[in-house]
This record gives structure tokens, sequence and C-alpha cells, in this order.
């Protein structure tokens, strides 16, 4: 992971935010009272509380991994208008 200090960030701020945004590489904001932060795009941001929030429900990371070895064959086509 890349480090830049905080100084380096403010000068290039928005060549930054397009590089994390572009390669969704975090970048290491650092200072010198050891109070660093990490800077990543919106969108690996969302993915992230996402996957936390999936992994949050019991039992759906199993039944998950457990959908992804059934055969497209054997899949039930979306209905929308089917009751959960």
């Amino acid at each position: 992971m890349t480090a830049i200090s905080v100084t380096k960030a403010r000068e290039n701020i928005y060549q930054i935010l397009s590089e994390v945004n572009s390669s969704s590489q975090p970048i290491t904001i650092t200072n010198n009272r050891g109070k660093n932060a990490v800077l990543i795009s919106e969108e690996d941001w969302n993915a992230i509380q996402e996957t936390l929030y999936l992994n949050s429900i019991p039992g759906m990371a199993e039944s998950i991994i457990e959908a992804g070895k059934e055969p497209l064959e054997e899949c039930s086509v979306y209905n929308p208008d089917e009751e959960w």
C-alpha cells in the first residue's frame, strides 16, 4: 500500500483521488503524530460495507458459498412477482 504524508496529500488531493478511484488501491496518509488514515474509493467503501452487512447475517456467507457451487442449469429464474 502506498503511503504519503498529509502535506503531500494536501498538495495533490485531486490527483490522489483520481488514482484511488481508478486503481482501487488504498493510500495511507501519514502524519508526524502516528495517527494515520487510509483513503479508499467510495465504490470500495460501499463494497466493504456490503460485505460486512452480509457477514453479519447468520448463515449468509455459507449460503452464498453453497449457491456458488450450484450448476447454473439448476438455478431458478428470477421472478420479480415471487413472494419471499
